[in-house]
Order: structure tokens, then sequence, then C-alpha cells
């Protein structure tokens, strides 16, 4: 399936890093998409442990092709809490193409 037009993950990425294994493809999707929901609840400028969130957010996303994700949790990660709205903005447009992306190989 590769990279979407908007180019928000780019799905050939994980698919070459796994040879194609469609099954650890679903794997490593499931489990991104779990923790995505424990990461979205730290987010916040008053939760100390934003930077490490942003920082862990930033690999996991880089390994399942989320480069837009990356992008923005590399410029929190070094930046302000102001920069925060862009990682959850980023991060829910990774979780919902990679919901869609599942369900059209299911």
């Amino acid at each position: 399936m590769g990279q979407r037009a908007d180019g928000v993950v780019d799905f050939g990425y994980l698919e070459s890093f796994v040879s194609g294994d469609a099954a650890i493809v679903c794997e490593v999707l499931d489990l991104f998409r779990q923790q995505a929901e424990n990461w979205a609840a730290t987010l916040r400028p008053e939760d100390p442990e934003w930077r490490n969130v942003v920082h862990t957010i930033k690999g996991a996303a880089r390994g399942v092709g989320a480069n837009a994700l990356g992008d923005a949790c590399e410029k929190a990660e070094f930046g302000a809490p102001e920069d925060l709205p862009a990682v959850r903005d980023a991060l829910e447009a990774a979780v919902a193409e990679i919901a869609a992306y599942q369900a059209a190989r299911a």
C-alpha cells in the first residue's frame, strides 16, 4: 500500500523493514495504536514527563514510518510546551491513518 498522498504514514517503510510480513506489520501497528492512547493522556504541559513521552513517541513514530509525527516530536522535545498541540494533532492523524490502513487490509 505504501505512503498515502497526504504523507502522514509511510507504510512501505514498515513493510520493507519486516520483509512484508503482514502479521508483524499488524502487530506493530496494533501496539502503536494501544500506546498512542497512553501517550495522548500525558501530552500536557503540566505533566512533568511530557518531554520523555515526546521522545518515546518520536522513536516509535520513526519506527512505523510516521515521519510527520516524528518531526513534530523532535521539535517539541527540544522546544516548548507550546509545541505539544502539534504533537497531539500529528499523533491523532497517524493513528487515524493507521486505523484506515488496517481496516483496508482486514
